[in-house]
This record gives C-alpha cells, structure tokens and sequence, in this order.
C-alpha cells in the first residue's frame, strides 16, 4: 500500500511515531553521508560502490516512509530539519586535517555508515516483532530489509577494518597514508555484499 504519510493531527505522538520518526531522521542522515562519500571517491571502484549503497539506502528510507503510512504514523517536519542541520554539523568533525580531507576520514564516515545500518536493521527487527500483533505491516518485506541490512553490515565491516588497518599501519611504519585509503584496500580485495538489489 502505497500511501503518502499523513499530516499531524494535533494529538501527542505515540512513542512508535517517536521511534519511527527518529529513524526517520537518521536514515535521512545516512543517504547524505553515503552521497557525500560516494562522491569524495567519485571516478574510483570504491565511489560506484558507494554510490550503490546510497541508492539502496535511499530505497531503504522510502520502504520506512511507506510502513509509517501503513501504520498512520505522521512524518514529524521538525525532526527532520534537526536531521539535516545535524548531517552538516557532522561535516566538521575533526579529522585531523582543518582545510582538505584526511585519509582519516574514510575510516570515520565507514564506521559513522556501519553504526547507522546497524540502527536501521534494529528498527526493521522492532517492526518484525510489531508484526505479530499488527496485520498492517508487511511481514516478508520487512525479512526483506532485515536481510539487505545484514548484507551491508557485512561488507560495511570488511572494508572498514581493511581500511584502518591499511591507514594505521603505514602511518606505524612511517609512511605517509594515502589521500583515499580505503580505495587503494577495495582495489585489493573487493568486499562482497555490495551488489545491487531490486528497487522499491
């Protein structure tokens, strides 16, 4: 059922709207900084794969958009403005570098990712639990989504620990870390897990 999420009514959310809703946000978050390090990586293996991410992403907070409207959990605006002012904070994290991207930054925006699937996948889990009692939601969509989210998590690890060990080691040997270091680890061992999935 394709229906678009309704407008607040006025009433007090319920803590499932509050849940969702944060989600929600934090989903938002998760396609920006995907797109925003697809793009760092652009013309290499690692940004195409990237880029696949964040269009499964995008799909993955469309699937959510509609489950709310299913289950007439209103999109609360607020929260996601609060969303998108915290994606653009989140740009001035400290990285070692003050002008130019570190190395450093490829590590921390793949564990950021990695930590915002795992919120993810723990949200389609509360809705499968939902499920039992709420005919409303669609039970072998949302094993779909738990499924897709343990597959990104998987190769989200891969290349996270590859990429910090790659960095943090030739910094210990005295070797100057490349500007991309998690592309020059992709282009050695492509992590499985990336592929593409039917859209929504």
């Amino acid at each position: 059922m394709n229906r678009s999420p309704r407008p607040p009514t006025g009433r007090a959310p319920t803590f499932l709207a509050i849940y969702l809703n944060d989600h929600l946000t934090g989903a938002s978050g998760g396609v920006a900084l995907l797109r925003r390090a697809a793009a760092a990586h652009q013309g290499g293996v690692l940004g195409t794969s990237l880029r696949s991410l964040g269009e499964q992403a995008a799909q993955d907070r469309q699937s959510l958009l509609t489950l709310m409207a299913d289950l007439d959990v209103p999109v609360m605006r607020a929260k996601a403005a609060l969303g998108r002012i915290a994606e653009k904070t989140g740009r001035l994290k400290l990285n070692g570098r003050v002008l130019s991207r570190s190395p450093l930054s490829d590590v921390l925006e793949l564990e950021a990712i990695r930590l915002a699937v795992e919120a993810k996948a723990a949200c389609w889990r509360s809705l499968r639990s939902l499920a039992r009692t709420d005919p409303r939601i669609d039970v072998a969509r949302i094993e779909e989504l738990i499924g897709r989210a343990e597959q990104q998590i998987r190769a989200l690890e891969a290349l996270r620990s590859a990429c910090a060990s790659q960095l943090f080691s030739r910094e210990a040997r005295g070797r100057a870390a490349t500007p991309h270091a998690a592309e020059a680890v992709w282009r050695r061992g492509h992590p499985r897990g990336l592929s593409r999935t039917r859209p929504t």
